[in-house]
C-alpha cells in the first residue's frame, strides 16, 4: 500500500499526517510507504514548519527528514490511496489528475474520522501553536481509522 497526504504547502498539515501515519505503520508492522506533497508549490525543498515538528517531536513523532515538494500527475499511477486535507485542495488534486478514473483515487481526510465535527482538517500555519495541536488529534483519529479501513 502507498498512501500519498496531502495539503496547500506540504509544510504543515500533510507531513504531519505523514509522520503519524509512518508511525502507525510502523508500530502495526506494516509492509507500506507514505509520501506528502502539497498542491502549492511555495515551499518546495523546504522542511515542516518548525511549530509542526514541535507538536510532533513532543509526541515522540519525528518530521524533521521531510522535505515539502509539489503534486505531480505521476502521482496517481505510484499512490494507491491520495488523501486530501481539505476540499479545495482535493478539488486541485482532482484537476491533476491524468484520467477521471485515477482521480477516484483521491479522498478526504476527515472521511476517516465520520465522527468528528469538522469535515476538514483546518489549517494551522497562520495561527499560533493550539493549532498544530489539534491538527495533531484530528490526523491522528482519522489515520487510525485510515488504516483500519484500508486493511479490511
Amino acid at each position: 500500500m502507498k498512501i500519498l497526504l496531502v495539503c496547500l504547502g506540504n509544510i504543515c498539515r500533510s507531513p504531519m499526517a505523514e509522520g503519524i501515519l509512518r508511525h502507525m505503520i510502523a508500530e502495526q508492522g506494516l509492509d507500506w510507504r507514505t509520501d506528502s506533497a502539497g498542491t502549492g508549490d511555495y515551499h518546495v525543498g523546504e522542511q515542516p514548519d518548525k511549530r509542526a515538528m514541535k507538536t510532533m517531536r513532543e509526541r515522540g513523532i519525528d518530521i524533521s527528514d521531510l522535505r515539502a515538494r509539489h503534486l505531480r500527475a505521476s502521482d496517481f499511477e505510484e499512490f494507491d490511496l491520495l488523501v486530501a486535507m481539505d476540499a479545495n485542495n482535493l478539488h486541485n488534486m482532482r484537476q491533476v489528475a491524468p484520467s477521471h478514473e485515477l482521480a477516484k483515487k483521491a479522498r478526504l481526510m476527515m472521511d476517516y474520522a465520520p465522527a468528528h465535527p469538522l469535515r476538514e482538517v483546518p489549517d494551522p500555519y497562520f495561527g499560533g501553536d493550539e493549532g498544530f495541536v489539534e491538527v495533531y488529534e484530528m490526523l491522528t483519529v482519522a489515520c487510525r481509522n485510515l488504516i483500519d479501513d484500508v486493511r479490511r
